[in-house]
């Protein structure tokens, strides 16, 4: 145990995708030291605020948008915002006392980790994906370490600073959630196919999905899992009820890692979080990568597990009914194919990245910033 409390601010968030990781992270540091203090720093977005909430961590938000160019006016905007967030962060830091701070994505994290920089205060970034977004590329130059989740990281790879840990997700059992599960006429003896678009959903997987149940004859040997978003909620609800097909369409499930345990295929954004729990669960997914995503990161991720013959990628462009009705079809009457992409899956699994990255966080005490 610590002479005193080891306290960790950890910066970013927004998006399921940055702030599940750095929730895994803290709740390993627990595991390891319960004696810890944990403040997560990042902006008042309901999503980030409400599942910080459920998981009972304590929360500051800071005034913080992304960077954007353009003229005059809006360069001397962004730098205005980013010397506000900055007093913020600083402020935050003489009165919480971290020992350590890690970004962990997101524009929220830039300020934060800088101002830790400026103050001598150990730091570390965590990046999530194949391609880094622009804030951690930013930050990758002032941090002093940096956690990656594939092996291949552009513009990281090499670099001395890079850990090669995987990517940390969320259990089942962490702290402050209802784990109980609720699947309408759920039987584990027919073939469980989860959808999910991430924590905000995604229209083109809700309505090609739908579509591609539309053309097939059987439906009633599946178990369909599906998180629509909150925008798509009661029309895929409605649509499933048109097709007087039993499903369980939410807008969110707090117990997705419970969910990807009972599915047998996931069909899903690439975002890093989901490809990191479906590896560890070896489960055969299709995946759409959000074409908007910053730098199309998410192509990236998803080709990394494609030439692995671990999944199946559809360009979001390329997605129709018929398309995904046919992919459907094809693996769920092939086993040999879903077990070997199953394996393919374990294979890049990296389990224990939550607890690497705890570990050397809390080993940090006396490295200089």
């Amino acid at each position: 145990m610590m002479n005193r409390p080891f306290n960790l601010i950890i910066a970013g968030g927004k998006t399921g995708g940055h702030l599940f990781p750095g929730i895994a992270i803290a709740n390993a540091l627990e595991r390891i030291e319960p004696n810890i203090g944990i403040l997560f720093v990042g902006t008042d977005a309901p999503f980030e605020t409400q599942t910080l909430k459920k998981y009972n961590y304590a929360h500051k938000s800071i005034f913080s948008k992304p960077i954007k160019g353009g003229n005059l006016f809006s360069k001397a905007f962004s730098v205005s915002i980013i010397l506000i967030s900055l007093l913020q962060s600083m402020l935050i830091m003489k009165n919480f006392k971290p020992d350590f701070v890690l970004g962990v994505g997101g524009f929220s994290s830039f300020a934060v980790v800088l101002a830790a920089w400026v103050l001598r205060i150990p730091t570390g970034i965590q990046e999530q994906n194949a391609f880094p977004g622009l804030t951690n590329r930013m930050l990758s130059k002032f941090a002093k370490t940096i956690f990656t989740s594939f092996k291949e990281t552009r513009g990281l790879t090499n670099s001395p600073k890079a850990n090669f840990v995987g990517n940390p997700v969320r259990t089942t059992n962490s702290k402050g959630l209802d784990e109980t599960l609720a699947i309408k006429n759920f039987d584990p003896d027919k073939f469980t196919i989860l959808v999910t678009g991430g924590s905000q959903g995604a229209n083109s997987i809700n309505t090609s999905f739908l579509d591609a149940l539309s053309l097939m004859d059987n439906t009633n040997r599946f178990n369909i899992i599906h998180q629509t978003g909150i925008e798509d909620e009661a029309l895929i609800q409605k649509k499933y009820s048109d097709l007087k097909i039993n499903a369980t369409a939410n807008a969110f499930f707090d117990n997705m890692p419970q969910l990807e345990g009972m599915a047998d295929l996931a069909i899903t954004r690439a975002g890093a979080g989901i490809i990191s729990e479906i590896c560890l669960n070896g489960l055969p997914a299709i995946l759409v990568p959000f074409p908007y995503a910053a730098d199309d990161h998410q192509t990236f991720n998803a080709k990394a597990l494609e030439n692995q013959g671990a999944v199946v990628m559809i360009k979001d462009k390329e997605l129709t009914g018929q398309t995904l009705k046919q992919i459907i079809q094809n693996l769920t009457t092939n086993k040999d194919r879903l077990e070997q992409m199953a394996t393919a899956l374990k294979g890049l699994a990296m389990p224990d990245a939550d607890k690497k990255i705890a570990t050397f966080i809390l080993n940090s005490k006396d490295i200089k910033a």
